[in-house]
């Protein structure tokens, strides 16, 4: 795939105040979502997780690592994604627990390590949420090809953000496999982390 083909793909996914992406073309027969196995986006990741700890990708080699990019003040696009994949997490059963939820903050000015811990209570307490300085969390957007930008808001001081509307899922040996786009259901993604999950 190349470099242009990738770019598109990711400017493809951009949206606006969180609304609904359109749909994307491209994707393989055997998986539900966009197959971009090859790419190399998001191996430079190196971020302080929720508790202040290092984490990069290698520490969740042997299980799928989902990674989601997005804000706690998003009104429904990072709630659902995140409802989503919890609920496909307990849909595996045992084969959840190879299952890593992975959000990475495009808000780091208001998502405080405590603000981050409680969003990720709500919805599984093994999902973990990573947060750079803000030049942490441009290099890391750039070297996954997200798109982030601060919107403001009517009141002064207020504002959304902008971001890209997906997820990126890494295999169990930490290579990058799919991107799988903002609603397409629990039942696609179960699909294909099943699949995943069944070539170890």
């Amino acid at each position: 795939m190349t470099t242009r083909r990738l770019w598109l793909l990711g400017t493809a996914a951009l949206i606006a105040g969180c609304d609904k992406l359109p749909g994307l073309p491209g994707s393989k027969p055997g998986f539900k979502a966009i197959d971009i196995t090859g790419a190399e986006y998001g191996s430079k990741l190196s971020l302080p997780d929720q508790n202040g700890q290092a984490r990069t990708l290698a520490d969740f080699k042997g299980k799928l690592t989902v990674v989601f990019f997005g804000y706690t003040q998003c009104p429904d696009v990072c709630p659902t994604t995140m409802a989503e994949l919890a609920q496909v997490k307990k849909a595996l059963g045992k084969d959840g627990e190879r299952v890593q939820g992975v959000f990475i903050t495009v808000d780091p000015e208001r998502d405080t390590p405590e603000l981050l811990k409680a969003y990720m209570s709500g919805f599984d307490p093994s999902f973990i949420a990573l947060r750079g300085t803000p030049e942490q969390t441009a290099a890391t957007a750039k070297d996954f090809k997200v798109f982030y930008a601060k919107v403001p808001g009517k009141s002064e001081g207020s504002y959304t953000m902008d971001h890209t509307a997906g997820s990126y899922i890494f295999d169990a040996s930490g290579k990058l496999r799919l991107f799988t786009r903002y609603g397409g259901g629990a039942e696609a993604l179960t699909a294909d982390l099943k699949t995943l999950l069944a070539a170890g």
